[in-house]
């Protein structure tokens, strides 16, 4: 490692990142096999589709809960065993689900567990991996990491679609658990505490410059909910936790959920709606790499209005469409385009609200409140299917939270500077 670090010289945290971006793309595919799996699990247990999506909702609760805890673990033991503890337990609770017979092995192994280890490989890690190897670029990289929740989608769905098509739930768990333990080595092997620890300084620093002091050595629970207490009495927090819940709530918690079943119910195959969301990751990670781009040059709120504006008016249009070819490219392009994107400017003004210091715990929060809304929308979702018969109004309510979204993105103040630098 070292002797890599010193050929490549600043360089290298492109190798640290390239390892990082390969786990959130695990975890990514990881939180979209319950997609694949409820149809399969509804036909091989008779498991009811509001049974299946609580537990996809509690992974994806635990997913966004762990994530302040995960920010204060890094600081306090080290990021490189804080992701390989997480890939472990990933692969461990995935591979035990192909013994379930109950949907409380369900619920304890996709839900529980899966959803704290992958709560650990999520957007914090790349906040925190941004702050520390990145001097300059860090919009454009926060865009790429996240981008690597798209690139998960576009990889995993359409072979886990096939792999359940083919083979049932059993080879989807199987294939999941598999790609989440060949990461551990190369976590072990590339990926260095600091740029310190192998004689180099963060991408884009001076040679003079000071290196960044880390938070103060703290108790877990103390890192976590200090930083919270500290977040919840400046008006930023609220607006940010707000929008992030409605992200959640209109993507991974309803599309991500239940794009797969919603299709299904329209009379197409599995494996085409997969193919759809495949093309949605692809589109994304075109969209949200450039919206990493356009945060170093523009104000992040006026970002996040055109793209929370854009999200609920494509939400509204889905059920009203023919869910023909045309009707489905035209949706998959621009609801794609912006799945995501709004991850970077919402770190750039968590990093201008709250400091550097204590930024990646509070972006945890953050990114909590968006599992939290995304575990709300999954199981609303699957209870209006249940109830209704459809996801009609389901889709339409968060269409029209998307809306409300983007008026509350800019009431944000940030730095709110006077004149945008561009990087």
């Amino acid at each position: 490692m070292i002797a890599l670090a010193r050929k490549l010289g600043q360089n290298y945290a492109y190798v640290v990142a390239g390892v990082v971006f390969l786990a959130l793309l695990v975890a990514a595919g990881l939180r979209s096999a319950p997609g694949v799996m409820i149809v399969p699990l509804e036909r091989a247990f008779g498991w009811s589709r509001d049974v299946i999506s609580l537990s996809a909702a509690i992974g994806i609760f635990l997913y966004g809960l762990a994530g302040p805890f995960a920010a204060a673990l890094m600081q306090r033991f080290g990021i490189r065993r804080v992701l390989v503890a997480a890939l472990a337990l990933m692969a461990v609770s995935t591979a035990a689900s192909s013994a379930m017979t109950r949907p409380a092995h369900l619920m304890l192994t996709w839900g529980v567990l899966s959803g704290v280890g992958a709560g650990c490989v999520a957007v914090v890690l790349g906040a925190a991996v941004v702050n520390r190897w990145f001097t300059t670029n860090r919009g454009l990289m926060m865009g790429l990491l996240t981008a690597s929740t798209a690139t998960g989608t576009l990889i995993f769905m359409p072979l886990l679609a096939a792999l359940a098509e083919s083979g049932g739930w059993r080879p989807v768990v199987w294939a999941v658990a598999a790609a989440c333990a060949a990461l551990i080595p190369l976590a072990l092997w590339l990926v260095p505490e600091r740029p310190a620890d192998v004689g180099l300084r963060p991408y884009g620093a001076a040679a003079d410059a000071p290196a960044v002091a880390g938070p103060p050595a703290t108790g877990l629970l103390q890192a976590a909910f200090g930083a919270l207490a500290r977040a919840t009495g400046k008006r930023d927090f609220w607006f940010l936790i707000g929008t992030f819940f409605i992200c959640g709530f209109t993507t991974n918690g309803l599309i991500g959920t239940h794009f797969i079943a919603l299709c299904s119910d329209r009379g197409l195959a599995e494996v085409q709606a997969a193919g759809l969301l495949a093309a949605m990751g692809a589109f994304d990670l075109i969209g949200t790499t450039l919206s990493g781009w356009l945060t170093d040059r523009y104000d992040p709120r006026k970002l996040l209005f055109v793209y929370y504006g854009l999200r609920g008016l494509s939400l509204m249009f889905l059920p009203f469409s023919d869910f023909s070819f045309y009707s489905l490219g035209v949706f998959t392009v621009f609801y794609g385009l912006d799945w995501i994107a709004t991850v970077p400017p919402t770190l750039k003004l968590a990093n201008e609200s709250f400091g550097e210091r204590e930024a990646p715990v509070v972006f945890g929060w953050i990114v909590a409140g968006h599992q939290l809304g995304a575990a709300a929308a999954a199981f609303f979702a699957g209870a209006m299917r249940t109830v209704q018969g459809d996801y009609f109004y389901a889709f339409l309510i968060a269409g029209g939270t998307g809306l409300i979204a983007a008026l509350l993105a800019l009431q944000v103040r940030g730095a709110r500077p006077g004149r945008l630098a561009v990087a």
